[in-house]
């Protein structure tokens, strides 16, 4: 009897304690939408020991940031954002300043920031992937062509030995550059050229000699449309969209990487979250280098961290179907001999002038 009561009161003093805890606080983390989402899902909330992350669906931007931040009243605590606003956000105020020790080193011990494979912008941000803008067309259609089939970013622009329309955005970045590239200047020196009055003149004309085969497009999934239908013979995409249907539909579309434009994306932390210390946690664990890696099985966006993909290399085959990922990855191999990483900062000082004379251009 005094065995029981013992017992009895030992458990009610351990759960006792244990309702005494603080609940791990929930999460609510911005992003895209659709399979990139999941794949952030799959490998870094369902993954993560210190609460639960809920995701919710954004345009993107720094609007909503901006009117719940001045408001007081943080919805979201993380953002996944694109490079302009990583960078305008932070300075404006409207993201936390993170503690740079407190990020997973990589397994030699190289810090995050160093690991990363392109500038760390700012102490606002975590390094998620790298997405790209790319050439493709659809396996046998440039049969029976004299140039056999379109290999360089020069042969998509080149309509006389790859007959046919081309798919294309409907606004200026990355075309400024493939352009360029396309005209002979090394990806080491499209941004100098740039930099030039000659040098947009020069991409502009460039981008006449495709303008009357011109498809243009807004929506992530109409190029793909495009090029599956005939309508066009090929056509500029994102490389998660082609790469998603080859690896998980079956499609037969063919990428080619030379003259891709590398985009980059950031995590960044919502300033006055109160839930900042459970944000930060899962900031950590998705940022870490197996975590990266673990997105991958779901998606062929790069991971911004060297010794992420050098995971997925020595994994192999890593994709969730049990197929070979790195030949799909922007940021790796083959990919990036002949390949620019988007200068952020370049468009932002120059982004609203070359907008307004594309817009005219694709107008007249």
């Amino acid at each position: 009897m005094r065995k029981s009561l013992l017992l009895s009161t030992v458990v009610s003093t351990m759960v006792g304690a244990a309702l005494a805890l603080p609940a791990a606080a929930d999460i609510t983390v911005a992003s895209w939408g659709g399979a990139y989402t999941m794949s952030q899902q799959k490998a870094y909330a369902d993954t993560w020991k210190g609460g639960k992350a809920n995701f919710v669906n954004y345009n993107g931007g720094l609007g909503e940031v901006r009117t719940q931040v001045e408001a007081g009243n943080i919805q979201w605590d993380i953002v996944d954002v694109l490079p302009h606003e990583a960078r305008v956000g932070c300075d404006e105020g409207l993201f936390e300043e993170l503690p740079r020790d407190a990020f997973t080193p990589a397994a030699d011990g190289t810090s995050m920031d160093d690991d990363t494979m392109v500038p760390v912008p700012n102490n606002c941000v975590v390094p998620q992937i790298f997405w790209s803008y790319v050439p493709f067309y659809q396996e046998g259609t440039f049969d029976g062509n004299a140039a056999g089939n379109p290999k360089t970013i020069g042969d998509f622009f080149d309509v006389k030995k790859f007959p046919g329309k081309r798919g294309i955005h409907t606004w200026a970045n990355a075309l400024i550059e493939m352009a360029l590239m396309a005209d002979g200047v090394a990806a080491a020196d499209v941004y100098k050229v740039m930099d030039t009055e000659a040098g947009i003149d020069r991409a502009f004309a460039k981008l006449d000699t495709i303008k009357d085969h011109a498809v243009f497009w807004s929506s992530g999934s109409k190029p793909l449309e495009l090029v599956s239908s005939g309508e066009v013979s090929m056509a500029l995409a994102y490389n998660g969209r082609i790469g998603a249907a080859v690896l998980s539909e079956g499609a037969k579309f063919v990428t080619n990487w030379d003259g891709q434009v590398l985009e980059e994306e950031w995590l960044v932390m919502l300033k006055g979250t109160k839930n900042k210390k459970e944000a930060l946690e899962f900031m950590v664990h998705a940022s870490a280098p197996a975590q990266q890696a673990g997105q991958a099985k779901w998606i062929n966006y790069g991971p911004m961290r060297k010794s992420a993909l050098a995971i997925i290399e020595a994994g192999e085959p890593w994709f969730n179907t049990g197929v070979n990922i790195m030949e799909h990855m922007p940021n790796a191999g083959d990919a990036v001999k002949n390949a620019v990483f988007a200068n952020p900062e370049w468009w932002a000082d120059n982004g609203d002038s070359i907008s307004e004379r594309f817009k005219a251009w694709m107008g007249q």
